[in-house]
C-alpha cells in the first residue's frame, strides 16, 4: 500500500532489503506450522481446521502482496537495474518453491483431509503460478551489459540456479510452467553468456535437462503400451491420446532445448558427456527393434522416433568434435551405461550412426575416431571400427532372433528391413568408401584383429568388410592382403577357430585376384613344396583362372601322394601322420572342384583306396591325428563314392559300425553322414547287398536316435538325401525301426515345425543363452592365449625315455587292430591273390621276430 509512494531507486535500500527477508521467515514458518499440525485435522475439530485454513490464507495473502510488488516494479516506463530490486527476486524464489513443494505434496501432507482445504491449495498454487509468471516477465525487462558488477553477475547467477532447483519441483505439477521456467533458464544463459559462461552449474543443467527428457519420453512409454492394451485402434478422442500428445511436444521441447545448450556451451561440457552417451542409449533401448522395448504400436513409436531420435541425432553431430565424447563412446572397456544387456544393441547403433556421419567430417575429426590412444598419457581408447566389431560381437542376442533394423533406401524403392549384419556391414563399407587412405592401417589391423578373436558372426563382418575393401581398391592390395592371410595360416600351430576365418578370408578374396596375381600366388607359394599344402588346402580351385587351377592341382596331387606313399613305406608311425592329414586335406580341396573323371581325381583315389584298410576303430578313439584322418578319408570317399571299389565301401561301413555306437566325435559323425547319405547315389551289387544294406541302415536308425539336436537335425538332411536318390528303398524302412523316428522323419520331410515357446520364451532363452557363450567364448581366447605362450623358446630338459614295455604294446596293439580288421574284410569278400602272398611275408616276419636276439654291446 505503500511502496507506491516510494522511488524507485529507494525501493531496495528502504524496503526490499528490510522487509523481505522477514516475508520469507513468516511464510517458511506458516508452512511448518501447518505441516506439524495437519495430523490433527478433521471436521470435528473445527477451531484446528481454522486455524489450518487461516494459514493458508495468510499465504495466499503473501503472495498477493509480492505479486503487487512485482506489478509496481514493471510498472516504471524504464526498465529496472538488477541492483535496485535484487532482493525481491531471490525472496520471490524461495517463496515459490516452498509453496510448489507444498502443493506437490498435498495429498501425503493432507491425506484424507484434502477436501477441507481444497480450495485454498488451488487458491495457493493458482496464485503462485501468477507470481512466477510475473516474475520471469520482470527478469526478462533486466538488462545486464559487458560493464555489469561481479554483484550483478553473482545475482542472475543465483537466479538461473534458484530456477533450475524449482524445475525439479513443478515437473509434474504443470506442463506449460515447467517448459516455461526452462525456456528462461536457457534464454538468460544464452543472453548472457559472455558474463555466466565460466560460472553456470553446467553440469547441473544438463543433467537436470537429460533426466526431464528421460522422464517424459518414459511418460509417453507408458501411455502408449497403455493404448496399446486397451485402445488396439488409434482414437483421438481417448484421454490417454491427448495426454500422449502433449508428453510428446515435451519430449521434442527438452531434447531440442538440450541440443541449443550443447551447441552454445559444448566446451564447458567435458563432465556431461556420459550423461548425453547414457540418454541416447536409453531412449534407443526403449524404442523397437530393441528387445527391450515395451509393446507399442508402430504409429506410436514412429511418432516418438520422429520427435526424439531427430533432436538426439543432431545432437551426436555437433558432439562429434569433442574429444570427450569420443573418450567415453571409445572407452576401451564399455563404461557402466553400456555394461546393462539392453543397452549393448542401442550402443551398436550409435557408432554405426557416427560411421555415417565421419564422411563429411574434416580431417582432425576422423583422426579422432580413427586413431585409438596413441600415447601413454592419452585417455584410453578405441578406434571406432575397434569399438563397432566389438559392439556388434556383444549383441549375440540381436543377432540370433534376429533383430530387423531399417535399411538403406535405393532406386526410390520403398524402405526394407534388414539384419544387423547387414545393417552394420553396408554402413561400415560405405564409409570405408569414402575414408582418406591414412586411416586404412589403422582399418587393417581392427580387420585382422576380428578375424583372430573366436566369435565367428563377427569374423564374417569382418572378412565382408575385408572383400569390399579388396573389391573397392586396387589389384595390387587384394593380392597383398592374400599374401598376408596366406602367411598368417601358415604360422597357425594346428586346427583353431584363428585358422578357420583365415581360411574363410583367403577363399574369398581368391576369387577377387587377377589371373596375373593368382599365378603370383603360386609362385610364392609353390603347392609342388609340402609345406604349403597348410596354405591351398584351403582354397577353393574353382576360383582359380583354368592355367592356374590345373597347374597347382597337379602339383598338390603329386606332392600328396609321395606323402602317403613315403608314410606307408616308413612303418605308419602315427607320429608323423599329421603330414597325410595336410596332403588329404589339399586332395579334398582338390576332388570337390573337379569331375569324376578328372586326371587328378585318380591319384587321390588310389590313396584312400591305400589308406583305408590301415584305419583301426581303437585308436580313432584315442589319437586325434587318427580322428582327423578317418574325417578327411569319409569326406573324399563321399565325393568319389560311385569310383569307389566295394570292398573300401564294406571296410568303411564295418568301422562306421563299430565306431558310431559309441561316443564319437562330432566332426568324424559329420563327415560319415556325408559319406552315408552319398551311398545314395550307388547301386550296391547283390553278391554283397546282404552285408551292406543292413549295416547302413542300423547306422541310420543309431544315429536318428542321436540326443544331440544339431547331430540329428543334420541326420535328417543326411537321410533325406540318401532316401531321395537311392535304389535301395528297404534300406529306408529298416532304418525307420522305432515310431519315434519315423515320426521325426516324416515332419522333416513334410516341413511340420512344431514350436514348444512363444516368440517372448525365445527372446528370453536367447538373452540367458548370451552369458554362457560369452564365457565360451573368453575360454577360447584364454586358452589361445595360454598356447601362444606355450609356443615361445624355453629351456631344454630331459628327454623323457620311453619304457621298453610301453613300446611292445604300443606296436603290439596297432598290428592287433590292424589284423582283426583285415580278419572280418576277408570274412566278407574273398581276398585277391595277392593278399595271400602278402600275409606269407607277414607271417615269415612273426617268425623273425619271435626268433630275434638282441644285439651285443
Amino acid at each position: 500500500m505503500f511502496i507506491p509512494h516510494m522511488n524507485i531507486v529507494e525501493l531496495e535500500a528502504e524496503c526490499f532489503s528490510k522487509v523481505l527477508p522477514k516475508v520469507v521467515k513468516i511464510f517458511n514458518d506458516l508452512v511448518e506450522e501447518i505441516s506439524s499440525q495437519i495430523g490433527g485435522m478433521s471436521s470435528q475439530n473445527s477451531e484446528l481446521r481454522a486455524f489450518l485454513r487461516n494459514s493458508l490464507q495468510a499465504m495466499v495473502q503473501i503472495l498477493e502482496a509480492l505479486s503487487g510488488c512485482v506489478r509496481h516494479v514493471c510498472s516504471f516506463k524504464e526498465s529496472p537495474t538488477l541492483e535496485t530490486i535484487r532482493s525481491l527476486p531471490s525472496c520471490i524464489l524461495k517463496v515459490l518453491k516452498d509453496t510448489f513443494q507444498h502443493c506437490k505434496e498435498s495429498e501425503s501432507v493432507y491425506s484424507g483431509r484434502m477436501s477441507l482445504v481444497t480450495d485454498l491449495l488451488q487458491a495457493l498454487f493458482k496464485e503462485a503460478y501468477s507470481l512466477h509468471k510475473s516474475l520471469l516477465e520482470l527478469l526478462d525487462r533486466i538488462a545486464l551489459g559487458s560493464a555489469a558488477s561481479e554483484q550483478e553477475v553473482s545475482d542472475i547467477l543465483a537466479v538461473i540456479h534458484s530456477l533450475l532447483e524449482i524445475c525439479s519441483v513443478i515437473s509434474n505439477l504443470d506442463i506449460a510452467l515447467h517448459a516455461n521456467t526452462w525456456k528462461f533458464i536457457i534464454r538468460q544463459s544464452v543472453k548472457y553468456q559472455a558474463l555466466l559462461e565460466e560460472q553456470l552449474h553446467h553440469g547441473d543443467i544438463v543433467s537436470s535437462l537429460c533426466d526431464d527428457l528421460l522422464a517424459s519420453f518414459h511418460t509417453c512409454l507408458q501411455l502408449a503400451e497403455q493404448m496399446n492394451q486397451s485402445v488396439p485402434q488409434e482414437n483421438v478422442q481417448c484421454p490417454e491420446f491427448k495426454l500422449f500428445q502433449k508428453t510428446t511436444k515435451m519430449c521434442r521441447f527438452f531434447a531440442n532445448t538440450l541440443v541449443h545448450y550443447v551447441k552454445e556451451f559444448r566446451a564447458f561440457l567435458a563432465k556431461s558427456c556420459g550423461y548425453f552417451h547414457h540418454v541416447y542409449l536409453q531412449i534407443l533401448s526403449k524404442l523397437p527393434p530393441s528387445l527391450w522395448s515395451p509393446p507399442i504400436s508402430s504409429a506410436h513409436s514412429s511418432e516418438m522416433k520422429s520427435v526424439v531420435l531427430v533432436a538426439m541425432d543432431a545432437l551426436i553431430a555437433q558432439l562429434l568434435p569433442f574429444r570427450p565424447f569420443a573418450e567415453v563412446v571409445l572407452a576401451e572397456k564399455l563404461p557402466g551405461a553400456v555394461s546393462s544387456p539392453e543397452l549393448l544393441f542401442p550402443h551398436c547403433l550409435l557408432l554405426v550412426n557416427i560411421t555415417g556421419k565421419l564422411s563429411s567430417q574434416p580431417e582432425e575429426v576422423l583422426r579422432l575416431w580413427c586413431e585409438g590412444s596413441r600415447f601413454p598419457e592419452d585417455m584410453p581408447k578405441l578406434s571406432i571400427f575397434q569399438a563397432l566389431f566389438l559392439s556388434f560381437r556383444a549383441c549375440s542376442t540381436e543377432r540370433a532372433v534376429p533383430v530387423l533394423v531399417p535399411g538403406v533406401m535405393m532406386n526410390g524403392q520403398a524402405q526394407s528391413t534388414v539384419s544387423l549384419h547387414q545393417h552394420v556391414c553396408v554402413q561400415l563399407s560405405a564409409f570405408v568408401a569414402a575414408l582418406p587412405a591414412a586411416h586404412f592401417p589403422q582399418l587393417e589391423r581392427s580387420l585382422l584383429e576380428v578375424l583372430l578373436q573366436p566369435d565367428t558372426q563377427t569374423a564374417l563382418l569382418a572378412t565382408d568388410v575385408w572383400c569390399f575393401m579388396a573389391r573397392y581398391g586396387t589389384a595390387e592390395l587384394c593380392l597383398h592382403h592374400v599374401v598376408l592371410a596366406a602367411h598368417l595360416i601358415k604360422a597357425c600351430p594346428g586346427e583353431c577357430y584363428q585358422l578357420s576365418h583365415l581360411a574363410m578370408l583367403l577363399r574369398r578374396m581368391t576369387f577377387l585376384m587377377t589371373p596375373q596375381h593368382q599365378a603370383e600366388m603360386a609362385e610364392k607359394f609353390p603347392p609342388r613344396l609340402a609345406e604349403n599344402l597348410a596354405v591351398w588346402r584351403h582354397v577353393l580351385f574353382r576360383a582359380l583362372s583354368q592355367d592356374v587351377r590345373k597347374r597347382v592341382e597337379r602339383d598338390i596331387v603329386s606332392v600328396a601322394s609321395a606323402a602317403v606313399t613315403g608314410w606307408l613305406e616308413k612303418g605308419c608311425r602315427l607320429g608323423e601322420l599329421e603330414t597325410v592329414n595336410v596332403a588329404l586335406s589339399a586332395s579334398l580341396a582338390v576332388v570337390r572342384c573337379e569331375a569324376a573323371g578328372s586326371e587328378s581325381v585318380s591319384p587321390v583315389l588310389g590313396m584312400v583306396t591305400r589308406l583305408w584298410p590301415r584305419i583301426c576303430v581303437s585308436q580313432v578313439q584315442t589319437y586325434p591325428a587318427v580322428q582327423c584322418t578317418l574325417r578327411l578319408l569319409l569326406s573324399i570317399s563321399a565325393i568319389l563314392v560311385q569310383s569307389v571299389d566295394s570292398h573300401i565301401i564294406c571296410q568303411v561301413l564295418t568301422c562306421l559300425s563299430s565306431l558310431l555306437p559309441q561316443k564319437c566325435p562330432d566332426d568324424v559323425v559329420l563327415a560319415a553322414l556325408d559319406f552315408l547319405s552319398s551311398l545314395g547315389k550307388v547301386f550296391i551289387p547283390p553278391e554283397i547287398q546282404s552285408q551292406v544294406l543292413p549295416k547302413l541302415s542300423s547306422l541310420f536308425s543309431v544315429l536318428l536316435a542321436n540326443e544331440s539336436w544339431i547331430l540329428h537335425q543334420h541326420t535328417l538332411e543326411a537321410f533325406s538325401r540318401f532316401a531321395e536318390v537311392t535304389n535301395h528303398e528297404e534300406v529306408i524302412s529298416l532304418s525307420l525301426s522305432s515310431e519315434q523316428s519315423k515320426s521325426k522323419v516324416v515332419n522333416f520331410l513334410s516341413k511340420t515345425v512344431h514350436v514348444d515357446e512363444t516368440a517372448k520364451e525365445q527372446i528370453e532363452r536367447l538373452k540367458l543363452e548370451k552369458s554362457v557363450l560369452d564365457r565360451h567364448n573368453a575360454m577360447l581366447e584364454n586358452d589361445s592365449m595360454e598356447s601362444t605362450a606355450d609356443q615361445q623358446p624355453c629351456s631344454k630338459r630331459s628327454r623323457q625315455e620311453t619304457s621298453e614295455e610301453e613300446e611292445y604294446e604300443k606296436y603290439l596293439q596297432t598290428a592287433e587292430s590292424s589284423l582283426k580288421a583285415l580278419c572280418t574284410l576277408t570274412e566278407q569278400i574273398p581276398p585277391p591273390q595277392w593278399v595271400t602272398a602278402r600275409l606269407l611275408d607277414l607271417q615269415a616276419l612273426i617268425t623273425r621276430i619271435n626268433t630275434a636276439k638282441p644285439l651285443k654291446t
